[in-house]
């Protein structure tokens, strides 16, 4: 596969995780970019094609990662891209891909998921107190991702026809395409049915899609446009720092465990396939409480 082909595989890779895998749009951002900065490494090592990348190139290539003060996270995702890339290309072109396969992960780092506590959750829900069509809307947003759990990718696929809020359960299509059902508290429930009736058909104005969220041009809402919410609620709310979206996933499944649900049910909420997904959230419960502890104990 010469050089000029690494666009059109790139190009196909892109669509693939897209809409096969059903990967979020910031996602699908991050590996192209680590895909593009690898041809770009590739083409300063002379090199023309996939294929004639061996072992030594992808651990030169991790090695000028590492120089550049990358975190091993970063590293770690960077190696996941091509490695992903190049699965792709092998079954799809029958490119060589053991030169990224055989290639180890660095350590993890040691750092635990941000999370809300309760008291900040609440600020948040303040801010979006009012009857006007964007509050409802804001409101409904933040209610359905903290009652649910779910990624802010399979929030803005969600549609009309995935919702029975009579219910209280939403159908929800995770990555890989693999649905699962949530359930959803009364809260969210009254907080869907005022932004359905009272805000959603004012904002669609003459637009007619099926989507359950929309921006105020009646558009389906983007991840970076639920970004853009949460971090004005941010600013309202007076929190400092910037809300990362899947701080409200977090704080979900934080919230589920400190309160007692088992930690395979919250795998199944989650959409986690290893339950090592999951118990990364045991660890911030068990620090929480030992930071408690620590505070509140006369003798600590």
């Amino acid at each position: 596969m010469q050089q000029n082909d690494l666009s059109t595989i790139l190009d196909e890779y892109i669509a693939y995780i897209r809409l096969e895998k059903n990967y979020s749009s910031l996602t699908v951002s991050e590996y192209s970019n680590d895909i593009r900065e690898f041809f770009s490494f590739l083409g300063q090592e002379g090199i023309v094609e996939l294929d004639k990348v061996e072992y030594p190139e992808a651990r030169l290539y991790v090695t000028r990662l590492y120089d550049r003060g990358l975190s091993r996270m970063t590293i770690s995702r960077k190696i996941s891209s091509i490695r992903s890339f190049y699965k792709f290309g092998n079954a799809r072109f029958g490119i060589k891909d053991s030169a990224f396969r055989l290639l180890n992960h660095p350590k993890k780092e040691q750092r635990l998921p941000a999370f809300f506590y309760e008291e900040e959750l609440e600020t948040l829900f303040t801010t979006c107190k009012g009857e006007d069509p964007k509050s409802l809307r804001n409101l409904a947003l933040l209610e359905l991702l903290y009652a649910t759990g779910i990624r802010v990718s399979e929030l803005t696929f969600i549609r009309l026809s995935d919702i029975d809020n009579s219910l209280g359960i939403i159908k929800v299509m995770g990555k890989g395409r693999k649905e699962r059902y949530v359930p959803y508290g009364s809260f969210a429930q009254s907080a869907l049915e005022s932004y359905l009736e009272k805000s959603r058909p004012m904002l669609m104005k003459r637009q007619n899609h099926q989507s359950l969220f929309v921006n105020l041009r009646g558009d389906p809402i983007t991840d970076s446009g639920v970004r853009h919410v949460l971090n004005k609620m941010m600013e309202e709310a007076a929190i400092h720092g910037k809300i990362h979206p899947h701080m409200i996933r977090h704080s979900f499944a934080t919230h589920l465990l400190s309160n007692g649900a088992d930690i395979r049910t919250v795998q199944e909420l989650l959409g986690h396939s290893h339950l090592s997904s999951t118990q990364v959230y045991t660890h911030i419960t068990k620090e929480h409480l030992r930071k408690v502890y620590m505070k509140t104990h006369p003798r600590a």
